[in-house]
């Protein structure tokens, strides 16, 4: 028994519920060939309205003709010059019929398409909006007569397939967004990462090359001229980069200011290397934006992959590693990832698996360097170095993993572990010494640490659970982290001030102090950065950089202590030049707590048996300045 027409359009609903833009075309064509089955006709057709385009574009057809001609006829027919009834379906509104007598021409195009000579057409409107956005058409050969009740049956179809077509059209454009950069057009990492994972399945045609490109100082011109500038600049570069390659060479963007080329086909060095120059040199020429030239140079990095041997993840990383190697080497330069890269690469990881647990385990531990009055040679002090006995890799200093802990955010629970460790050592040495003047000791503070809100709460804590005398602690920090947040930074200064806390300036010289911020900030000493003191003696420049240090250190009253002495000449140097402290290997490399003890037994022993004699000489000797 034949359905009825309410049934007909309840089926098809449906149908049409799980029909996706994958499956779209098939799902057309099972319909249109249950409609031409249920209304007994000829054929049906389900066409699309491009209006960009201008044009109505077949979308399915049943049954499949054969023999189409090329070019279709029926398959791409524009608006302007189109006979009166495909004319019409630009913005057809209501159910249009033809009979074999009605329109001439629409007859002809009939028959140039399919061969048949005369056929009636029932044409219905898909409508969104009030916009015409497709017809869903009906022939039979020879004469038809279309009823009321049918009619209806078709708009009920016809609308639920518009609102197919809207929600498909959504779907392809999420689809396209996924894989198209919208500033650019390009595309974007998920579309790279799907193009390299097939690239880099086993047996493909290889090596296959990535060449990740980074442009140099994006942030300032985002600064100057504004973000909207910024984008015109990455738009007109994107389009510069993609016509310095071939069409089919993938180009993505990852976001902001980087991009990522995949060359076609198998690449070696060699090939790779003069792509990425082209990329290079393209990138270097001028744009003009909003009035302004702008010339930007970039960071390339390269690296090359086997199928089946490496997987985009890696790939992607390994380039992303080579153009940080160009940019820390000055920038617009060109860097293939190297086995040296690789090893690096590999600790860094073997780091980033153990360094948690190393921290919350109690794993790390502390040396501790002799700081020394010049004069004397005698130890006056410490610094606190925070060292790493690695499983696999011995033992590490702040340097190997101090990335490692900023990127993972340890840096304060860190640097708690250190005050604390630190100051308990502190106490103790003070108790097993109580004759002797008591050791001071510095520990560096991070940018991270010395900006949060709680800091100085946690250091008086720590003094009061150690029994720590305030004073005896230094905290050092850099200058970076004074001009990160000074209005925070000057109220945590203040705050350690108040509980006798000395504060340091780490590695003076090299950042951005100046005299208005030495003369407002609460700080007590400068510690001038090794690079000044290692070839002291031997270059008059760093000797008035030195001499500078030194004299404004005087200039505000400040204590001075010179890092990284390493040789007798530089020592007598900072003597002669008024410096009074001073630490480095000339006096002592860092030592375990333990090692220092021992020599501080065997000073204090010594002091207890000179005690009444004569000053005794310097521990270490220091040549005199003439």
């Amino acid at each position: 028994m034949k359905m009825t027409l309410d049934d007909l359009v309840t089926s098809v609903a449906t149908e049409l519920m799980g029909v996706t833009i994958s499956n779209l075309e098939a799902a057309s064509r099972d319909l249109l060939h249950r409609l031409v089955d249920y209304f007994e006709v000829d054929l049906s057709f389900l066409r699309r309205n491009d209006h960009e385009l201008g044009a109505t574009v077949l979308v399915a057809e049943w049954p499949p003709r054969e023999d189409i001609p090329d070019p279709d006829p029926l398959g791409v027919i524009y608006f302007a010059g189109a006979d009166p009834t495909f004319a019409a379906l630009e913005n057809l509104k209501s159910v249009m019929t033809q009979r074999p007598s009605n329109d001439e021409k629409y007859q002809d195009r009939v028959r140039q398409g399919s061969g048949i000579q005369e056929v009636s057409l029932a044409t219905v409107p898909l409508m969104t909006n009030d916009t015409t956005t497709g017809t869903l058409g009906f022939i039979k050969y020879g004469d038809r007569e279309w009823l009321h009740d049918e009619i209806n049956a078709l708009q009920a179809v016809a609308a639920l397939l518009a609102q197919l077509q809207a929600r498909v059209a959504a779907e392809e454009r999420l689809h396209y967004l996924a894989y198209h950069d919208e500033l650019t057009t390009l595309a974007t990492r998920r579309g790279l990462t799907d193009h390299l994972a097939k690239r880099l399945k086993p047996g493909a045609p290889g090596p296959v090359a990535v060449i990740f490109i980074d442009v140099d100082r994006l942030k300032a011109l985002n600064s100057f001229l504004g973000h909207a500038a910024g984008d015109q600049y990455l738009h007109t570069l994107a389009h510069r980069l993609r016509e310095a390659m071939p069409n089919d060479q993938l180009l993505a963007r990852l976001g902001g200011d980087e991009f990522v080329s995949v060359i076609l086909g198998p690449a070696d060095e060699e090939r790779a290397r003069e792509c990425a120059e082209r990329l290079r040199i393209a990138a270097n020429q001028p744009v003009q934006v909003g009035g302004e030239e702008i010339t930007r140079g970039v960071s390339v990095g390269v690296a090359l992959g086997v199928p089946g041997a490496a997987d985009v993840s890696e790939l992607m990383n390994q380039a992303d590693q080579a153009m940080l190697q160009a940019k820390g080497n000055g920038g617009n330069a060109v860097c293939f990832f190297t086995a040296e890269m690789r090893r690096q690469n590999e600790i860094r990881t073997d780091i980033e698996l153990h360094l948690v647990t190393a921290v919350r385990n109690d794993s790390l531990v502390l040396f501790f360097q002799p700081q020394v009055a010049l004069e004397s040679g005698t130890i006056d002090g410490v610094e606190a170095l925070v060292r790493w006995p690695h499983p696999n890799l011995g033992l590490l200093p702040p340097s190997a993993f101090i990335d490692v802990i900023e990127t993972t955010n340890l840096a304060g629970e860190l640097g708690r572990w250190v005050i604390e460790s630190g100051c308990r050592q502190l106490k103790a040495w003070h108790d097993r010494f109580p004759k002797d003047e008591p050791l001071t000791m510095s520990v560096n503070v991070s940018p991270a640490e010395l900006l949060t809100t709680d800091f100085v709460a946690t250091v008086r804590r720590t003094l009061v659970e150690t029994g720590l005398d305030g004073q005896y602690l230094t905290l050092e920090i850099t200058e970076k982290a004074l001009v990160r947040d000074t209005e925070q930074a000057l109220l945590t200064l203040r705050g350690l001030k108040e509980i006798g806390v000395k504060v340091a300036i780490d590695d003076f010289g090299t950042g951005y102090s100046s005299f208005a911020q030495l003369r407002a900030l609460p700080v007590d000493e400068l510690k001038i950065d090794r690079t000044f003191v290692s070839e002291l003696g031997h270059n008059s420049n760093d000797l008035a950089i030195v001499r500078s240090i030194i004299g404004l250190a005087d200039a505000f009253d400040l204590e001075i202590v010179a890092e990284g002495v390493e040789t007798e000449v530089a020592a007598a140097t900072l003597i002669a030049l008024g410096c009074r402290r001073a630490q480095g290997f000339l006096f002592g490399a860092p030592r375990s707590a333990a090692d220092l003890t021992t020599i501080l037994d065997q000073r204090s022993a010594s002091r207890s048996a000179r005690a009444g004699r004569p000053s005794r000489p310097a521990l270490i000797r220091i040549p005199t300045i003439r």
